[in-house]
């Protein structure tokens, strides 16, 4: 057998060693010949007690070395056991590279050298060693390098082994010539670490990955795959189609790794990498279902995010064209009044304008720049006000159930935009009921929640109380492919021409807007339930006082308009068509307007009419400089002249650049000359 001269050295060096038994002898003599001495002078005597002490104390040590060196033979024998019992080439080294011993494997793989190579490459391995690191360098074996791992074991000596190659394989090899000689046998188990391992790992009897029988798989396999029976081929793990797709890509020589679905769950994904050892294959399987659940996610939320940046550009240029639209209905509708032959057609082409308004503010909403006016609202308030409004959009086949909870909180919300929401949710509600059979329940519940209550429902990242909206129905529910859709723009499952696709788009924008959360929680045949979670807003003492005033006292009565006025206004606005119907109206009502078609020729009026300017109207988005980099350069010539911006984008986008600015109001597009004129004449007679 190959263990049979290692054996035998090490039986030869239990059976004796020529000089340890010649020191145990000398030793002994020494020991007499000293203690005779002392005898002849009398035990009695000081000198006598102090050799005889002497000599114990020296015969004690010697006894200690020899039991020690035995100790070390031992120790000896115990790794030369374990190296014999090793499959792979392996040697027991001194510090200075000499072999005490080595297994049958490394003398035919080596040779019968008493040291080990000098290479340059195996030497900073063996310093590393010796310092207690494990460490991996390379020695020359028949011309070829192999990897060597060097360790080091008791008595400072070093254990120095050749790991078998493993390769990585590109596509299964065709029968060759038989091997008459290998460097070592092919392996018959997983190694340690691929049984330990928590993926997937098989050794496989052949070349072919999917055909090939498995000799042994580890837990993590059989707890990811079902099952895995000794003799099945890894190819009864994976589901089909990905199979083929697998088999293509390595049959064109793909090195991998292959992704793979499953056969036990297809929707479970995992890697495939394969590598040759001796003749056999090694396959792991690596589960990344949860890797992929998250690469979707992102690549979800980068493409709302891309969206929502289309969406809110084209709303603001659509608001544009619709505030052009609309000054000029105004103007027109000025000189054909009720009675006119031609105003009713221009009643209707308004009409048309508030229902693009309508979207671009549904577009706007989705992007979340949409201009928000936000108020401390109290929640059950607010949706018994807007009950009676939901009870007439339900219809009699639909019945709704309101339930309040107790102590509801406050909310600091736009009430349109939440109005908005609820209502396209409960209409959503309808049709699903509706079209499912004929009628059915839908259910609005607020409720005060707090921190692990609202993460139970949905919101994980919910911090202090919330404030809880949900819109649920008994309908048939929310296909589960379709799940991950639903706040897409323009996606619906409606009839062609009985839906936009805007409805949840817009809930998701203005939930988001309103520093809320939106969870949707629907099994299918149970219907649908969307939950609203919006933070409590808590009132300061200063706020509370002030509201308690506002309350008590009473309300003022209006003053009639008079939209005519007088002063002189900047007007810029890049837009032509707006600047020139808005100008035209201003001076028709009295006011002087001087024009600007961007931020430069603004600021260059501004510095030609420096203290005479008594109201500046800009818009924010201009190409070179924008509205608020204006007013930062103008500010020396306006002096304490109030400023309008007009924007179709939300205040928000821009109000941090406007940090330290007073006397700065909004008003978001479109606009009409109404509300244009109202606004001009407020601000002049504030300043």
């Amino acid at each position: 057998m190959a263990e049979t001269p290692a054996k035998d050295m090490t039986a030869a060096r239990r059976r004796a060693d020529p000089l340890i038994w010649g020191a145990a002898i000398f030793f002994v003599l020494a020991a007499g010949f000293a203690t005779a001495p002392a005898l002849r002078a009398g035990p009695a005597t000081l000198a006598g007690l102090l050799l005889l002490a002497g000599v114990a104390g020296v015969a004690i040590l010697g006894l200690v070395a020899i039991r020690a060196s035995a100790a070390h033979d031992n120790g000896v024998d115990v790794v030369d056991s374990f190296i014999d019992a090793l499959g792979e080439p392996a040697a027991l080294t001194a510090a200075d590279g000499r072999i005490l011993a080595a297994n049958q494997a490394w003398r035919d793989t080596v040779g019968e050298a008493r040291r080990l190579p000098k290479d340059a490459a195996l030497f900073p391995a063996l310093v590393r060693a010796r310092k207690g690191e494990a460490a991996e360098g390379v020695i020359v074996v028949a011309g070829q390098d192999r990897p060597a791992l060097a360790a080091r074991v008791a008595g400072g000596r070093l254990l120095v082994r050749l790991p078998a190659v493993v390769e990585p394989i590109a596509a299964p090899l065709p029968p060759t010539a038989p091997v008459v000689a290998q460097a070592a046998p092919p392996p018959r188990a997983l190694d340690a670490f691929s049984g330990a391992s928590p993926f997937g790992a098989a050794l496989l009897e052949g070349l072919d990955p999917f055909n090939s029988p498995i000799l042994e798989a580890n837990p993590a396999l059989s707890a990811m795959t079902g099952a895995v029976r000794p003799g099945m081929a890894l190819g009864e793990l994976i589901d089909p189609p990905s199979r083929a797709e697998a088999e293509t890509r390595l049959a064109e020589g793909k090195a991998g790794p292959f992704e793979v679905r499953l056969a036990r769950d297809p929707s479970r994904i995992a890697h495939l990498y394969l590598y040759r050892a001796d003749g056999r294959l090694v396959a792991y399987l690596i589960d990344v279902s949860e890797q992929k659940q998250m690469e979707l996610q992102l690549a979800q939320a980068q493409k709302m995010q891309a969206i929502g940046q289309l969406a809110g550009g084209v709303a603001h240029d659509f608001n544009n064209l619709l505030t052009a639209i609309q000054l000029r209905l105004d103007e027109l509708l000025h000189r054909h009044p009720v009675g006119d032959p031609s105003y009713e057609g221009l009643n209707e082409i308004r009409q048309t304008g508030v229902r693009a308004a309508d979207l671009v503010r549904k577009l706007l909403a989705f992007s979340r720049k949409q201009t928000v006016q936000r108020e401390v609202l109290e929640l059950g308030e607010l949706i018994s006000e807007f009950e009676v409004l939901l009870r007439r959009l339900l219809r009699e086949d639909v019945k709704l159930i309101t339930d309040y909870g107790r102590d509801l909180p406050q909310v600091r919300a736009d009430k349109s935009q939440l109005e908005t929401a609820v209502m396209n949710l409960a209409v959503n509600a309808r049709d699903a009921v509706r079209a499912a059979k004929g009628g059915g329940v839908v259910r609005i519940r607020t409720a005060r929640l707090n921190e692990d209550e609202a993460r139970s429902l949905g919101f994980p990242g919910a911090e202090g109380d919330q404030a809880f909206i949900e819109v649920s129905d008994d309908g048939p529910g929310i296909p589960p492919e379709v799940m991950g859709k639903i706040f897409d723009p323009f996606f619906t499952t409606k009839p062609v021409g009985e839906g936009t696709g805007l409805g949840l788009a817009t809930v998701y924008g203005i939930v988001k807007q309103s520093d809320g959360w939106i969870h949707v929680h629907s099994r299918p045949g149970e219907g649908a339930a969307f939950r609203i979670f919006l933070p409590v807003h808590e009132p300061t003492p200063a706020q509370a006082a002030a509201a308690a005033v506002a309350v008590a006292e009473p309300p003022k009565p209006r003053a009639a308009r008079d939209l005519s006025g007088a002063g002189r206004i900047l007007f810029v606005e890049d837009e032509d068509a707006v600047r020139g119907v808005a100008a035209r109206l201003l001076r028709a009502r009295g006011y002087e307007v001087l024009e600007a078609s961007d931020g430069e020729e603004a600021l260059i009026i501004a510095e030609e009419n420096a203290g005479q300017i008594d109201l500046l109207i800009s818009d924010v988005i201009m190409p070179g400089i924008d509205g608020p980099t204006l007013l930062k350069k103008a500010r020396g010539y306006l002096g304490t002249a109030p400023v309008m911006f007009i924007s179709g984008y939300a205040e928000a986008e821009f109000s941090d650049l406007l940090e330290g600015e007073t006397g700065v109001t909004f008003l978001p597009k479109p606009i009409d000359i109404k509300t244009l004129a109202e606004r001009v004449k407020q601000q002049l007679q504030a300043a």
